[in-house]
C-alpha cells in the first residue's frame, strides 16, 4: 500500500494500492481494506480514483459523492 498524501489534511484515507482492474483503499476509521474493481463501478470511475489517489487530493470526496462508488466495493 502507498501512503495517501492527503494534501488537504482532512481525508479519511490513509493508503491505497492498485490492482490489475481496480484500486484498494485503507480508510482512517477502519483497519479494513476496501477493494473497488472496474467490473463493479466502471473503468471510468476506477481511472478517476487512481488519478485522485496519485494526486493526493479529492479521493475521499469522490467516493462519498458518487453513490455507485460508495457502495461498490468488493470486500
Amino acid at each position: 500500500m502507498t501512503p495517501y498524501y492527503n494534501l488537504n489534511g482532512d481525508s479519511g484515507i490513509v493508503a491505497y494500492g492498485f490492482t490489475d482492474d481496480g484500486i484498494k483503499i485503507m480508510f482512517r476509521s477502519s483497519a479494513k481494506i476496501y477493494e473497488y474493481s472496474s467490473s463493479l463501478i466502471g473503468a471510468h470511475n476506477v481511472e478517476e480514483m487512481r488519478r485522485l489517489a496519485k494526486a493526493g487530493r479529492g479521493l475521499n470526496t469522490f467516493i462519498n459523492m458518487n453513490p455507485i462508488v460508495k457502495k461498490g466495493y468488493k470486500r
